[in-house]
This record gives structure tokens, sequence and C-alpha cells, in this order.
């Protein structure tokens, strides 16, 4: 079998493939193939169509041996979501993974699964699984409101929330006219 960084290598590739062919992107974060967002559309049949959610993975040094990280980045109303850290549950990812799992499985068939087929019964969202469960229209409604206030796909290419350093802030005309202000002052 291969190392895990050549498996690495090939199922980010198999992604961007798979991805390039559909509304998919992805994005690496540092420029290496550990850590990067996809963006993930909402099933056509599901309240989540025309959603579109920045899905941070990370990808372990002991993949594919080990599962990836997966997290939403924007906000979404699910049961299995956490509303404030974006973590997921679900059983395929946190507790089953097989090495013979790779990441198109996890954005062709687990999450558009999890979105398709919520399970309240085992939340992190405890207010939406106690919603769906008591009235399904009421949840249903929320999650679209949840889809237009956090998840428009003319938003999702917004930078992530990470913060930038002072100097990635300062344009470079910002930093000429620094310096021309620098180069008329004396040195004390």
């Amino acid at each position: 079998m291969s190392s895990p960084s050549k498996r690495r290598e090939m199922d980010l590739m198999k992604l961007s493939i798979l991805l390039m062919m559909s509304d998919y992107k992805v994005e690496l974060i540092n420029d290496g193939m550990q850590e990067f967002y996809v963006h993930f559309n909402g099933p056509i049949e599901s309240p989540y169509h025309g959603g579109v959610w920045r899905i941070r993975v990370e990808l372990p040094d002991a993949y594919p041996y080990k599962s990836p990280s997966i997290g939403f980045v924007n906000k979404i109303y699910h049961p299995n979501v956490d509303e404030m850290s974006g973590s997921v549950c679900l059983d395929v990812i946190n507790q089953t993974w097989s090495p013979m799992f790779d990441l198109v499985n996890v954005f062709e068939v687990f999450l558009p699964q999890l979105l398709l087929y919520p399970n309240p019964s085992d939340p992190l969202n405890g207010e939406a699984a106690a919603l769906m469960m008591s009235d399904k229209p009421a949840y249903e409604q929320r999650v679209k409101e949840y889809c237009e206030k956090y998840a428009k796909p003319e938003d999702i290419g917004a930078a992530p929330e990470e913060e930038k350093s002072s100097d990635e802030e300062m344009s470079e005309d910002e930093y000429e006219s620094l310096d021309d202000e620098m180069a008329g002052q004396a040195d004390p």
C-alpha cells in the first residue's frame, strides 16, 4: 500500500478533479495538502438546497488510516452540526472511518446524506433536533432562513475568519506612503 502522504496527494487530486466537473471549489490553506476548504452545495432535495458552505478539512498525518477533521465554517442549522464550532457528528467520519474511504466519499456521499437525513436522536444542536422532532415545517423554515443568512453563494468566497497580520493588511500604496513619510524624517 502507498504511504499516507501519497494517498493524501492522490485523494486531493481526485477530489479536485471531481470538483472541477461540479460546482465545488477547493482552497488550499498555507499552500499545503493537509488543510483546505471545500465549497459544498446543499443537496437538491433538501431544505439546504441553494446554500453553499465552506467546509474546513484537516487531514491528519496518519490519513487515510485516521479520519479527516471536517467542520462547517459558516453557520448551518442542523441537529448533527454544532452551530458555534461547525463540528460534525457523523459516525462514518468520527468512529467507523476506514482507509477504504476517501475525500470523494466525504463530499459526494457522507455530507449530502447528513443533510438529507439528519439524526435528531444524536444531536450536537439540541435546539435544531427538538424543533425537527416537534415541528418539521418550522425546522425546515429555520434551515432556509439560515441558508439565506449564512450560506449565500455570493458570500462564500469571502476570506475565512482567521485574522490577518498587520503586514498583510497594508496595501502596496500604504507601504509606499509610509516609506515616503519615513524618508522625510531625520533619525533621532
